[in-house]
């Protein structure tokens, strides 16, 4: 069985982010056939059609990566019942130029959290609205919304709440089946 890359995408910008916590540890539980590439969004400047006939180096570069990937992974947060800012950043770079989107033929999944009720599920439906069409197929099945999320890590970013380990375990093994799907 092949090893597929996969960019995961953090779509918070903050550096003990739950979104970072929760992609870390998606990388820590994947198995063998994904290597999980995190991905923080820093880097990437503010998209402007104006500068598409020459592209900054950081969107050839965040281009370039998500190309030679076998499939993205976005782990967001919820800001203000939608994405944050910074993530659709990157979408609409990486997205550019028309017709020719980074994300095209990719597998798809997507990680909600917050550390209230909801566990970003507003977040998650935005995402599901924004990418058909400039992205490949979306994982349906299963659904995955991390709420209450504030407790499921100890002082070292490390994953301790047993049920979000076996919450995501699941969302990986299916991701993966459904990455291995795709890629044949």
């Amino acid at each position: 069985m092949a090893t597929h890359t996969i960019v995961t995408i953090v779509g918070s910008l903050r550096k003990e982010s739950f979104s970072l916590k929760v992609a870390n540890a998606l990388a820590k539980l994947a198995p063998a056939s994904l290597k999980l590439d995190v991905t923080t969004l820093e880097s990437v400047s503010f998209f402007n059609q104006d500068l598409e006939a020459n592209p900054p180096a950081d969107w050839l570069a965040f281009r370039e990566k998500l190309q030679k990937s076998n499939g993205v992974l976005f782990v967001t947060p919820e800001y203000n019942r939608s994405i944050p800012g910074v993530l659709k950043n990157a979408i609409d770079v990486a997205s550019r130029p028309y017709g020719k989107s980074s994300f095209l033929g990719k597998p798809i999944g997507i990680v909600g959290n917050a550390p209230g009720a909801l566990g970003g599920v507003s977040a998650v439906k935005h995402l599901q609205n924004i990418l058909p069409g400039i992205a490949g197929p979306i994982l349906g099945q299963p659904e995955i919304y991390l709420n209450a999320i504030g407790d499921a890590f100890d002082d070292k970013g490390q994953l301790t709440k047993e049920s979000v380990q076996k919450l995501l375990q699941q969302y990986i093994d299916a991701f993966a089946a459904f990455v291995e799907k795709q890629n044949r």
